[in-house]
């Protein structure tokens, strides 16, 4: 889903809400205690976004796309606002704040999860808009408002209640399967590799297969293969759990997980550009073409972009999977990638050109440490990749920060 699509859909819903231009700087607590609301309404719902900057016509349709000022933009500073919300909320509400530009105009963008174990309750009156002890729900009317009817909250429980089970169908498995089906160490890799050579020649056949082209690989495998280790229907819940908006992605959008497919091992979706597999087994693998300019020389920029989406999403997917201290196997290989250029900020041409076919980079770590950890290990894995482009790692300037940037993560 492209932004344009979600600021110019004119229809608010249960998982669509508009707001005209307003600084949150110059907002009433009662001003700011409604986006609490919607915050905590959506994430017991489906999710969803709040996007500020569309104003209402004389019929009452959202459709003044006035956008807002840099000044009205930047005071929606995501942790000021993340502090506040969840002030409210129990157990804090996952949401981060988008600044897309749409024909020209800014508008800063909520984008809400859904709760992914239990929901969230108001812990405190605000004014007249929060209740202390009260559940918000969001209707098909687009109101967010206290849950009050049988179903509303029937609803909310049976969410809640999958989300539980779930949890514990991986525990019992994990149980189950410990002394039974888990391979020990070289038997583990050999069926993980097997995987990952079935997701290679899955990319082969669906993707465009032009000279001159390099692939990024990157795939994620816990530490020991239990080949049923989910369902497939928790492969498609905690892969859309993990996936973000990012405009103009090279990683996985959100609107191809609703044209992902089920096979009987894996959840999987291919384009011409890239194809991705995440296997009953705990192993993710996603691997897509890139075209290098005439010159032969790929934007580090693209590279930046690229690992920061794979570890967050895979920081998000294994947390939600319920690995803690378990071992990820990471890996990135970029393929065809003899006197290839990297276009490195500040560099003089010529000065950054990988001289090894390919470029092999891996890392161990626990799911928690990824996840605790996950701007340090994103510039750890982007730095190693650009020494094998002769880029030594002090060349890089304040790549911590520049990670945070493109993730929409508090400095």
């Amino acid at each position: 889903m492209e932004w344009e699509s979600i600021i110019k859909r004119g229809v608010e819903s249960d998982e669509l809400d508009y707001k005209a231009a307003q600084d949150w700087h110059k907002l009433p607590r009662s001003g700011r205690a409604k986006f609490a609301r919607h915050c905590m309404a959506m994430a017991n719902t489906k999710g969803g976004y709040v996007v500020v900057g569309v104003g209402e016509d004389a019929s009452g349709k959202p459709a003044l796309y006035t956008g807002l000022t840099e000044e009205e933009s930047q005071s929606f500073d995501p942790t000021e606002v993340g502090n506040f919300v969840n002030r409210f909320a129990d157990p804090q509400v996952e949401f981060t704040i988008e600044r897309p530009v749409v024909d020209g105009k800014r508008y800063v963008v909520f984008v809400i999860r859904r709760f992914s174990l239990l929901p969230h309750v108001c812990t405190c009156t605000c004014e007249h808009e929060l209740i202390q002890g009260v559940f918000y729900t969001r209707t098909a009317d687009a109101s967010s408002r206290p849950a009050y009817r049988s179903s509303e909250i029937h609803g909310i429980i049976q969410r809640a209640m999958r989300n539980q089970r779930e949890l514990l169908g991986r525990m019992i498995r994990g149980l189950l399967y410990e002394n039974h089906t888990v391979s020990p160490g070289a038997e583990s890799q050999s069926h993980f590799i097997e995987e990952i050579n079935h997701s290679r020649i899955f990319f082969n056949k669906y993707t465009r297969n032009e000279g001159g082209a390099v692939s990024f690989e990157f795939s994620v495998a816990p530490g020991d293969y239990v080949a049923e280790r989910f369902t497939l229907s928790e492969l498609r819940t905690h892969a859309e759990d993990a996936c973000e908006f990012f405009p103009n992605s090279p990683f996985i959008s959100v609107n191809e997980l609703k044209e992902a497919y089920f096979t009987n091992v894996s959840f999987r979706f291919a384009s011409k550009k890239h194809a991705w597999q995440l296997y009953r087994s705990g192993l993710f693998h996603f691997q897509c073409a890139v075209f290098p300019s005439k010159s032969r020389s790929i934007p580090y920029d693209l590279l930046l972009a690229f690992l920061s989406e794979a570890m967050s999403f895979s920081a998000h997917l294994y947390a939600s999977f319920g690995f803690t201290e378990e071992t990820l196997q990471i890996g990135f290989f970029l393929n065809n990638a003899e006197n290839l250029k990297l276009l490195f900020p500040g560099g003089a041409p010529g000065d950054s050109i990988c001289r090894i076919p390919e470029i092999k980079v891996r890392k161990n770590d626990s799911a928690v440490n990824l996840a605790s950890g996950l701007v340090d290990h994103t510039a750890w894995l982007i730095c190693a990749v650009c020494e094998r482009f002769n880029i030594s790692e002090g060349r890089h300037k304040n790549l911590p920060s520049q990670i945070k940037k493109h993730l929409n993560l508090a400095d």
